[in-house]
């Protein structure tokens, strides 16, 4: 471990145990990012008005970009296993405030699906999208060294990863037209929904 990791670690993770009410909402984000994100993702999908096709396509590329970034962050953790905080510090020198396993810290798959979700909302989704996605991101970001189970390079690491993740989706994204538009079809939106209305 270099002395970044160690200090901006401790900077963290020195918070932790002291204030029930933070450690709650850290725990709540370092370990529920996922429902969260799910919630968003159907709530922005049924609330956006039937023709905008487009809108609904930046949803599906977002899915897709925070999946790219979780197949990249396997790829990694089985090239070098980097230990968790918990297994390296000694005991007393840190407070872990959720159950974690023992697996590979580098990269933190939490914090690289979040930000190649929000990453793949910038410029492209509405605004309420693309901040409530992106404070998310950041909040998990966070609160996964917080609750001392990640390096704060294991998220910065994977902030890039979903960033890069998002981009790539973007460029190869005409390719995952047909998806949207068999989601529309099965929802009965975009031109699906005009069809109905004859």
């Amino acid at each position: 471990m270099d002395s970044f990791d160690l200090f901006g670690y401790h900077l963290l993770n020195q918070f932790a145990g002291h204030l029930h009410s933070l450690d709650l909402i850290m725990s709540f984000f370092a370990q529920y990012a996922l429902e969260l994100y799910a919630s968003l993702f159907v709530i922005t999908w049924f609330t956006l008005p039937k023709p905008y096709t487009d809108r609904r396509h930046t949803l599906v590329i977002m899915g897709l970009s925070g999946i790219l970034a979780l197949i990249i962050n396997l790829v990694i953790s089985n090239i070098w296993f980097r230990p968790r905080p918990f297994v390296t510090l000694p005991k007393s020198t840190f407070t872990q405030l959720i159950p974690h396993s023992v697996d590979a810290s580098f990269p933190s798959d939490h914090t690289s699906g979040s930000f190649g979700f929000a990453a793949g909302s910038w410029n492209k989704a509405s605004f309420w999208v693309r901040w409530s996605f992106t404070l998310l991101a950041i909040l998990v970001a966070i609160a996964r060294v917080y609750t001392g189970v990640h390096w704060p390079t294991d998220v910065l690491a994977s902030v890039i990863i979903g960033v890069v993740s998002a981009k790539v989706t973007w460029l190869i994204n005409p390719i995952f037209r047909p998806l949207t538009n068999l989601a529309d079809m099965i929802f009965h939106y975009g031109k699906y929904a005009k069809e109905n209305s004859n």
